[in-house]
C-alpha cells in the first residue's frame, strides 16, 4: 500500500506539474486557446481530486503488524493502470518513463476518472492541432513584382550608388521607421522611375495644353487659336511642376506613414504602459513582459514594434537591453522611443521596473488626457470659425448676387459662373476645414 500510496502521490505532482504548463502557455494564447486550456486546467483539479479521495482508504490499509486473518472484506479501493503520456504528456522529465503508472483509485470514482482522462486527452489533441495550424501560417517576404519589379530592373545599380553615396540618409530612415517592409534600394528606384514617367506625361499635358485650351462655358474644350509660340512659354511650367510633384510625393510619403504609424502608437501607448505595469507588478521577467505585449490583439501597431524587440533577442542574439535601444532608436514614435530607453536603462541600473512603468504610465495617460482637451477646445474655435465663413459668408454672397442681377450691374461675369463660383468656394473652405481638423487631431 506504501508504494501505491507514493504512485499516487507521483502522479499528482506530474499533473500539478502540467497544469502549471498550461497556466503559463495561456498567458500568450488566443482567446480560443485559453477557453480550450481553462477545460483543461478544470479537468486536471478534477482528476486531482479523485486521486485524493483515495489516499484516506489506501491509509487505512496501511499496518504495521500482520492483520489477524477474519473475514474478507470487500476493499473499497481498486488499482488502475495509465500510461504516462496520460498523466504528464506535455511536460518532459528528467528521466524517461516507458511503463505504465498504477494508481489506485476509489471504485465509486473509477468511471469519474476514465471519462476526465479521455476529456483531457480530447482538449489535448484540439490544442495540438489548433497549435499546428497557427505553424503553418507564416509571413513570407514576396519577391518584387510590377512596378517595383521594373523599377529594379532600370534603376537598381543607378539606385545602389546613390545609396553608397549615403545621398538620401533621410529618407532611408523615414522609409526604415514606416514599417513599408520596401528595400531602400527598390524605393528609390521607384521614386526614379516615376519621375521618368512623369516627365513624359507632363509632356503630352503641355502639348495638349499647347493645342487647346480649357474654359468654364460649353464648349469646355476647344481649339487654341492664338499665337503657338507665346502659348508655349505660358504652358511651359508644367514641363517642371509635375515631375517635381511626383518626386516630393515620392520622398515625403515615408514621413507621412512614419508620423501615421507614430501617432498611431502614441494613441496606444498609455494603455499599453498601464498593461505593461500591471504585469512587472507580479516579478516577471521583463523580457516576457514584451512578449506578452507581442502576442496581445489590442495594440496592433505598438505589438509590431514590441516583437522587434523579440527579433532582436531570439534571432540576432542581443542581450534585452541593447535590443530595447536598437528599437528605440528605430521607433516612429518618439514617446515609445522615450519609453523603451527609460525601460533599458532601469534595467541595466537595476532599477524597480514596476515603479518605472507605473510613473511613466501616469505621465502618458496625463498627456493622453491634455490632448483631449486641448482638441477640445481646438474644435470649438474651428466650429465658430465655420459658422461665420462657411455658413454666414455664402448667404451675404448670394443677397449680393439676387442685388446684382436685381439692378443689372455686372462685372462682365455671368450670373451662372458666380453661382458657380461660390459653390465652388464653398466646396473648397468644406475641404479645408475637414484638412484642417484631421492635421488638429491627435488621433486618440
Amino acid at each position: 500500500m506504501i508504494k501505491d500510496l507514493k504512485n499516487n502521490i507521483e502522479t499528482e505532482i506530474k499533473i500539478v506539474e502540467e497544469m502549471s504548463h498550461f497556466m503559463n502557455r495561456r498567458d500568450f494564447a488566443s482567446p480560443e486557446e485559453s477557453r480550450l486550456i481553462d477545460l483543461m486546467i478544470g479537468s486536471y483539479q478534477r482528476k486531482v481530486k479523485i486521486i485524493n479521495n483515495s489516499i484516506d482508504e489506501i491509509v487505512k490499509n496501511i499496518s504495521l503488524v500482520k492483520k489477524i486473518p477474519g473475514k474478507d472484506v470487500e476493499p473499497k479501493i481498486e488499482k488502475i493502470s495509465i500510461s504516462p503520456a496520460s498523466a504528464d504528456s506535455n511536460v518532459k522529465s528528467k528521466e524517461p518513463i516507458s511503463e505504465r503508472v498504477e494508481i489506485v483509485l476509489k471504485k465509486v470514482d473509477k468511471g469519474k476518472f476514465i471519462e476526465e482522462l479521455s476529456i483531457s486527452e480530447e482538449l489535448l489533441k484540439k490544442l495540438k492541432k489548433r497549435k499546428k495550424i497557427k505553424g503553418e501560417k507564416v509571413i513570407e517576404y514576396k519577391k518584387s513584382r510590377g512596378y517595383p519589379k521594373l523599377a529594379n530592373s532600370f534603376f537598381r545599380s543607378f539606385s545602389n550608388d546613390f545609396l553608397l553615396k549615403e545621398k538620401f540618409s533621410g529618407l532611408i530612415s523615414d522609409l526604415r521607421k514606416s514599417n513599408l517592409n520596401i528595400l531602400p534600394v527598390t524605393y528609390i528606384s521607384m521614386m526614379f522611375l516615376g519621375l521618368l514617367i512623369s516627365i513624359f506625361v507632363a509632356f503630352f499635358v503641355m502639348v495638349f495644353f499647347i493645342f487647346f485650351e480649357i474654359s468654364f462655358t460649353f464648349p469646355f474644350i476647344s481649339a487654341y487659336s492664338g499665337s503657338y509660340f507665346a502659348r508655349i512659354f505660358k504652358v511651359s511650367w508644367i514641363l517642371a511642376v509635375i515631375p517635381i510633384i511626383t518626386g516630393l510625393s515620392f520622398y515625403f510619403y515615408p514621413y507621412s506613414e512614419k508620423k501615421s504609424l507614430g501617432s498611431r502608437i502614441d494613441r496606444e501607448l498609455p494603455f499599453v504602459a498601464i498593461h505593461m505595469a500591471s504585469i512587472s507588478g507580479s516579478g516577471i521577467e521583463p523580457s516576457q513582459i514584451f512578449k506578452i505585449i507581442a502576442l496581445s490583439q489590442e495594440y496592433r501597431y505598438t505589438a509590431s514594434e514590441v516583437r522587434k524587440i523579440l527579433n532582436q533577442i531570439n534571432i540576432y542574439g542581443y542581450d534585452l537591453v541593447n535590443a530595447l535601444k536598437n528599437v528605440a532608436n528605430s521607433s516612429p514614435s518618439a514617446k515609445l522611443s522615450e519609453l523603451l530607453k527609460g525601460l533599458a536603462t532601469s534595467i541595466m541600473t537595476g532599477g524597480n521596473l514596476n515603479s518605472f512603468l507605473e510613473k511613466r504610465a501616469e505621465t502618458l495617460l496625463l498627456n493622453y488626457r491634455l490632448e483631449r482637451e486641448k482638441f477640445a477646445k481646438t474644435a470649438e474655435t474651428f466650429m465658430d470659425i465655420y459658422i461665420s465663413v462657411v455658413i454666414a459668408a455664402p448667404m451675404i454672397l448670394l443677397l449680393l448676387l439676387i442685388m446684382i442681377s436685381v439692378s443689372g450691374v455686372g462685372f462682365g461675369i455671368s450670373t451662372g459662373i458666380l453661382t458657380l463660383g461660390i459653390i465652388l468656394i464653398v466646396a473648397v473652405v468644406n475641404i479645408l476645414f475637414l484638412v484642417l481638423l484631421g492635421l488638429k487631431q491627435p488621433g486618440y
